[in-house]
């Protein structure tokens, strides 16, 4: 029997507990799979004060370090940490609020770092073979090229090269016209192997895509309007898979090797900010982690002492 299991949960936790979830209910609506999570981080707790003859209202700072450390020691990792001590703090806030409790045991308990995650990228091998896995013999083949063509070309956001229209384009110059999130305009180059594949696709697919319609689409779909997010998600991962990649891919995949790529053959951080469209240079420096990972793990796989 463990330890958590050696004592039953006192009904009168049960009940606060219940009491507190019908206030969240009623107070912002939370859905049935959050407030289970609530539930279940606090009989956790109480379960466990219980075993130390404490009940749940009474649980003291130390309580609560020494409840939070245990779980550490189990395993428990900073996210899930964090989001347990979120659970307890907002149950005793409550309890303040309703004036059952004079002072919040969990205000002065720092939650743990969490260092943000590193976004899922593919080496430069794997991108030469997705890039080549449409069929390109076929209208939406060569769409579907010239799309991943210029996600990476261009590091674009999945929703704003969905949402490309024609006028976007200039290839005489060689760049693409982005207005991003904020409705910040940016101009970004496309590179001679993306224009190559642009001006092939508008001369041989685009038309055959519309059937004689009208639109200012760049990539239109079935219906002649733009093709969808999910839609084009769906055919990255239908390439994926005949490119044998078995990395789990995201929509954003291109657009982190795009970044990644750069930096690590020297592109300055402040021009990927630039043609990223970040407003914040401290959502580029990411990419370095990402660089300097992948340095770290060919040193390793090809070093004689690495």
């Amino acid at each position: 029997m463990t330890e958590d299991t050696a004592a039953a949960l006192d009904p009168a936790d049960e009940a606060e507990i219940s009491q507190f979830l019908d206030h969240l209910w009623l107070e912002r609506g939370l859905s049935d799979h959050t407030l289970a999570a609530y539930r279940n981080d606090l009989q956790g707790l109480a379960v466990w004060l219980r075993g130390r003859g404490q009940r749940l209202a009474g649980a003291t700072r130390g309580d609560l370090l020494d409840y939070l450390a245990r779980r550490v020691r189990q395993g428990a990792r900073p996210r899930s940490t964090a989001r347990l001590l979120s659970s307890i703090r907002r149950y005793y806030r409550h309890l303040v609020r309703e004036r059952r409790l004079q002072d919040d045991p969990s205000a002065r308990i720092d939650a743990p770092k969490l260092g943000r995650p590193l976004p899922r990228s593919l080496g430069e091998s794997e991108v030469e073979l997705l890039l080549a896995a449409p069929a390109v013999d076929t209208a939406i083949g060569l769409r579907d090229r010239t799309m991943l063509e210029v996600l990476y070309a261009a590091g674009l956001r999945v929703s704003e090269l969905v949402s490309l229209q024609v006028g976007q384009i200039n290839l005489r110059q060689g760049v693409v016209r982005l207005t991003g999130k904020g409705g910040k305009e940016r101009l970004v180059p496309l590179g001679e192997e993306a224009l190559v594949w642009l001006q092939r696709y508008l001369d041989e697919a685009r038309p055959a895509l519309l059937r004689g319609r009208a639109g200012d689409a760049l990539f239109p779909g079935r219906d002649g309007g733009h093709i969808t997010r999910q839609a084009f998600w769906h055919r990255i991962k239908q390439h994926a898979r005949t490119a044998g990649i078995t990395t789990e891919l995201s929509p954003h995949t291109l657009r982190h090797a795009f970044a990644t790529h750069l930096i690590n053959h020297g592109a300055d951080l402040r021009v990927v900010q630039m043609l990223l469209g970040h407003s914040d240079l401290s959502t580029t420096q990411i990419y370095t982690h990402v660089a300097r990972q992948r340095l770290r793990e060919l040193h390793a796989a090809h070093h004689p002492r690495g």
